[in-house]
């Protein structure tokens, strides 16, 4: 059997690719997207924190004076951004998988309270509608930018799977490049849906939208004796 080959659209860290090199794939990774962090103030945060990335919390930690922000409520999309809140002392009174459900929990059951909600400039609109939609107090400070990096790879590489992390992602990928007969794995529906709505068929989404669930689907899909031909499939992780 011929050696699968996987690319990533993002850097990976040194655990998540010995994953690849223990099963005998052959991975190549490419960042498509620039993360860039924003200066700014402290003084206009209400009494709850909504984080929908990691990134977000990366950039507040890098303010001066960050701390204080520590005894706030948090709410949070994403288990792996739960966890690095956790990690810089933060509480984090709710977190969901997707900014949907983020949105259903406090518009239902903590609506009466005040938010500042830390994005970056190409965050969706799921979160800040639902709460004006319901008349919930909140204000938004842009803490970092997501940008395109734009890359063209090399018509000689031919890849098995592609994997992407962001909507983003998916739209620098495609400033270059085409997708063909690639299974596309996805960290979650919004990317799945980035793709479906550019034609691409081939999507895995993971059960979970980490990184990790990612690349278990990813090894899941060629371990299997008969990996599917198409259509959008979200497999039981093991």
């Amino acid at each position: 059997m011929d050696q699968i080959s996987i690319l990533s659209t993002k850097t990976l860290s040194d655990e998540q690719r010995q994953v690849f090199l223990d099963a005998d794939f052959d991975l190549l990774e490419q960042d498509f997207i620039e993360i860039k962090n924003n200066l700014f103030e402290l003084n206009t945060i209400n009494a709850n924190l909504i984080f929908s990335s990691q990134n977000a919390v990366l950039s507040l930690i890098e303010q001066n004076g960050w701390e204080v922000l520590k005894n706030k409520s948090v709410f949070c999309v994403g288990i792996k951004t739960k966890e690095l809140l956790e990690l810089n002392g933060f509480k984090v009174d709710v977190y969901m998988d997707y900014a949907s459900e983020l949105a259903e929990i406090i518009t239902l059951i903590y609506n009466k309270e005040s938010y500042t909600f830390l994005s970056g400039n190409l965050r969706k609109e799921t979160l800040p509608q639902a709460l004006k939609n319901e008349g919930i107090t909140f204000n938004e400070i842009e803490v970092y930018q997501t940008t395109l990096a734009p890359f063209k790879i090399s018509d000689q590489e031919k890849f098995d799977g592609i994997l992407f992390f962001s909507p983003s992602a998916v739209e620098s990928y495609l400033t270059n490049n085409k997708i063909k007969n690639e299974v596309c794995f996805c960290v979650g529906t919004t990317t799945a849906k980035t793709l479906e709505s550019n034609k691409i068929k081939n999507i895995i989404i993971a059960e979970t939208p980490t990184i990790e669930e990612v690349i278990v689907e990813v090894i899941d899909y060629y371990r299997s004796p008969k990996a599917p031909e198409g259509g959008t499939e979200e497999r039981v992780t093991v």
